[in-house]
């Protein structure tokens, strides 16, 4: 792999997407686009598209088209003006009658589909109003849940005394000597509760998650698969970590000191997060188109408090 495929691959990763959905952007075919990372251009048709499908793919993943193939010139071969010449196409003079009926042949197509969204805005006009209705006592705030590992136990109210029955059918206490031991209250478990989820505008997914009853925050990443994996502290001015992250890999962190870490991760799909060896999950499906970039913020609740 050259270092011209090996900056591509990690944009691509980092945007979190992978070739399907690269090939769908781009409209490159996916063989193609695994020949650039790999820089093997012996596949490509010719050296003019291979410098023209490395520019379509750096624009897609967010990079500066001429600027990367000035600065990798010497991995990208060059073309020649008979090479130029040649990728131009012809177009026939029969491309408009053939996109005018084109036009036709979906225009019927468009006006269902027009038709489907006007229906499903209306169904959610209506359901929002219906709910603006309800009383504000009666509403759940969806977004805040608690995935608590262990329920707290409840002392049992039978184990402490006893009694005895008398002949008659009454019941007396029975009196001892000795003084009954008092029962320790159980400790609280560790709970992380997500107190925010809100969509960037980038389109990835962002849970601010509050750690109750423990001092610590351990942080570990589990990678099966290809993963941009960023992790960052409080002020955001220190990078732990900002790599592609192979399977079998794992990123660890103390992250106790600071009480905070931002965690980013592209392809979130091929990795797990575990906060104090207790796994988190996600609160979206990064298996949904759209959803495969995840950010985690994780605090002590004190501090959120505190804010």
């Amino acid at each position: 792999m050259t270092e011209l495929g090996t900056r591509l691959k990690e944009a691509r990763l980092s945007k979190g997407y992978s070739l399907d959905d690269l090939q769908e952007i781009t409209k490159i075919q996916k063989r193609y686009l695994v020949g650039i990372e790999e820089g093997n251009y012996s596949i490509m048709p010719g050296t003019f598209y291979v410098r023209a499908f490395i520019k379509q793919y750096a624009e897609a993943v967010g990079l500066k088209s001429e600027e990367l193939l000035e600065q990798y010139k010497n991995e990208v071969p060059s073309t020649t003006p008979e090479e130029v010449t040649q990728s131009v196409p012809y177009t026939p003079t029969r491309r408009n009658s053939r996109s005018s009926g084109k036009m036709m042949e979906t225009a019927p197509k468009i006006i269902v589909a027009l038709f489907i969204i006007v229906i499903i805005a209306v169904i959610w006009f209506l359901y929002s109003q219906k709910v603006q209705n309800i009383p504000e006592d009666e509403q759940v705030d969806e977004t805040q849940f608690e995935y608590d590992q262990k329920p707290t136990p409840t002392p049992n109210e039978n184990d402490e005394t006893s009694g005895s029955t008398t002949d008659e059918g009454e019941a007396t206490d029975e009196e001892t000597d000795t003084e009954e031991p008092v029962e320790e209250e159980p400790a609280e478990e560790q709970s992380i509760k997500v107190s925010e989820t809100r969509t960037e505008a980038d389109g990835s997914i962002t849970t601010v998650n509050e750690l109750s009853n423990t001092e610590t925050l351990n942080i570990k990443v589990v990678v099966s698969g290809d993963t941009w994996v960023g992790i960052q502290d409080a002020n955001r001015a220190e990078q732990i970590t900002a790599d592609v992250y192979g399977a079998g890999d794992e990123v660890t962190f103390d992250a106790t000191a600071n009480g905070y870490a931002r965690i980013r991760l592209g392809n979130a799909n091929n990795a797990k997060i575990f906060i104090n060896d207790i796994e988190v999950p996600y609160t979206t499906n990064p298996q949904e188109r759209g959803k495969s970039v995840q950010n985690m913020i994780f605090k002590f609740a004190e501090e959120a408090a505190q804010e």
